[in-house]
């Protein structure tokens, strides 16, 4: 089973590279941009057949380690 994740910092959280990112964009001449916040997306593939079972592990993987919880939010996107 599938379980994909995005992981996002929180809004009050500075995004020294979002903000790059928007500046280069700009200069590209993508100029009607308001603001560029970046994150990381994991596809994360259980032996789990349960799909309550295997998002709640996953969840669990994002509490422990792959979010840092005090500067990002974290979603679950789908279960396949």
């Amino acid at each position: 089973m599938k379980v994909s994740v995005i992981i996002t910092l929180k809004k009050d959280v500075l995004d020294p590279q979002g903000k790059v990112i928007h500046q280069t964009l700009d200069g590209m001449g993508f100029d009607n941009i308001n603001e560029v916040r970046q994150g990381k997306y994991f596809e994360i593939f259980t032996k789990e057949n349960d799909k309550k079972k295997a998002q709640e592990k996953v969840e669990e993987m994002c509490k422990k380690l792959l979010a840092n919880l005090v500067i990002e939010n974290y979603k679950i996107i789908e279960t396949q």
